[in-house]
């Protein structure tokens, strides 16, 4: 039995951990998961005992295995299981299962179909994009930019930014996502 109290009093930080770790709200966690604020809050503080109609939503928000919220045991199998999610008119696949920390994600973004100017956002955090195939077009501050295959950016998250097709084309990426101040940098060794 203390094994069970054992892993539902690790489920509240956890939620908490994952949650900061995507700069989420308690506000706009609750208006995706339409789960109320203050049970969100209770969840997180451990006052609440988490159920399945509880974590179930809040697996898919955080687009993590339900495993992964409870702590479940390990099942020997090294193989990431990927689950992709679809935001914003894109496809996201995470390609890590730690909680906190860096996270990397490939996105597959579709062609724009309207013809509305992109809206630069700004949020907690660092951001690196590696273009995998297509032609990215990232608005960032006053510059507009187009990486191709192959071509790497990095930046600041409070820095306004968009990023989307250049053409008609979908885009793929891969991205790395981390707290203010973590960067990632490619060493290359001389040969």
């Amino acid at each position: 039995m203390g094994e069970l109290k054992d892993v539902l009093a690790a489920i509240g930080p956890k939620l908490r951990e994952l949650r900061k770790g995507r700069g989420l709200t308690l506000a706009e966690l609750s208006r995706t998961t339409g789960i109320s604020e203050s049970t969100l809050s209770r969840l997180e503080s451990g006052t609440r005992r988490p159920n399945l109609e509880l974590l179930l939503p809040l697996a898919r928000a955080y687009g993590v295995p339900l495993d992964e919220l409870v702590g479940a045991p390990q099942t020997g199998d090294p193989r990431v299981h990927l689950r992709p999610v679809r935001r914003h008119g894109m496809t996201i696949v995470p390609l890590t299962r730690r909680v906190g920390g860096v996270q990397a994600h490939k996105l597959v973004i579709p062609p724009r179909c309207d013809a509305a100017e992109p809206v630069t956002q700004t949020h907690e955090g660092y951001e690196w994009l590696y273009v995998l195939d297509g032609r990215l077009r990232l608005l960032l501050g006053e510059r507009d930019l187009v990486l191709k295959p192959g071509e790497v950016a990095e930046f600041d998250t409070h820095v306004p930014h968009w990023m989307g097709p250049a053409d008609d084309q979908p885009v793929e990426l891969l991205a790395l996502f981390g707290p203010q101040g973590e960067r990632a940098h490619l060493r290359a060794r001389p040969t």
